[in-house]
């Protein structure tokens, strides 16, 4: 049986790393002033962040159900057999619900995977799945073990501007405008379904830094084997990059640690220089 590995781009997974990996990426829109972009292909997060910042008018959406259908068609005519397609959370998006609809019109050939997490939560699961596909594992056995297993993760992430929050529809205007002028920045967490403020930090967003591993260091206390620690962040530089990489690997030896940029379906949202750290268990 010769199984194909499929993912949104919500899992932060670049062109690149899917060549590299043997995964197939179906690219979430971005839409701006009812134009339609893809990150990687025709727009960069700084080009989003500028449409933003002029006052145009953005949003995310779920991937059409025709480019999805085309593209598992294509998958097929390649030669697999199966698909396992692992897009983002249920709880954060219709996707899944549109992918599980339009798979039963496959005979079982694509097989839909609720696994509740999203960026490099989901990445971790992307690379597990890989890993039991080359372990010859069938694709109920990896739907089984990904769903069992969605909620033993977690996301903490740090937003410097509430704008962009208040853009998309998450907090109100007053709240944005003094939060940015006490310089009050909050703390997202995301488990499985849910998006909550965590924490609301004042000062310098670095202070959110030392909450997070204070955090994550509590939640890992005594479950600190086989865990991978993704970091991301959103129009960082790479000094920032760096010490925020070193910080959490001088926390966390025990770790994988690794970096990638938030993807733009996400960062649209949270805006430059957000910051986050996910954690997942490493089970196979």
């Amino acid at each position: 049986m010769k199984i194909a590995l499929c993912t949104d781009t919500t899992a932060g997974i670049s062109l690149k790393q899917a060549e590299n990996l043997g995964v197939y990426l179906v690219h979430m829109p971005i839409i701006i002033d009812g134009e339609v972009f893809y990150e990687e292909k025709n727009i960069s997060q700084k080009d989003i962040f500028d449409a933003v910042n002029s006052g145009k008018k953005v949003s995310t959406s779920q991937p059409s159900a025709g480019g999805l259908v085309d593209l598992w068609d294509k998958i097929l005519g390649d030669g697999f057999d199966q698909i396992i397609y692992i897009p983002m959370s249920s709880g954060l998006s219709h996707s899944y619900k549109t992918a599980k609809m339009l798979s039963s019109n496959y005979n079982g050939k694509v097989i839909v995977v609720d696994n509740h997490r999203i960026s490099v939560t989901l990445k971790n699961s992307v690379l597990y799945a890989k890993k039991m596909i080359d372990q010859n594992f069938d694709s109920q056995e990896i739907k089984s073990h990904l769903e069992n297993d969605s909620f033993n993760s977690k996301i903490y992430l740090a937003v410097k501007d509430l704008n962009y929050l208040r853009n998309g529809g998450r907090i109100g205007f007053t709240t944005a405008f003094l939060g940015n002028f006490l310089s009050i920045h909050p703390i997202l967490t995301i488990e499985g379904f849910k998006v909550n403020i965590f924490a609301k930090i004042r000062g310098n967003i670095d202070r959110c830094e030392s909450k997070i591993i204070e955090t994550v260091k509590n939640d890992l206390k005594f479950n600190d084997k086989h865990v991978s620690i993704g970091l991301a962040g959103s129009g960082i530089n790479d000094d920032v990059k760096n010490n925020w990489i070193n910080l959490v690997k001088s926390n966390f030896p025990f770790a994988n640690v690794y970096y990638d940029p938030l993807p733009a379906n996400i960062s649209v949202h949270t805006g430059p220089e957000s910051i986050g750290i996910g954690f997942s268990f490493e089970n196979i």
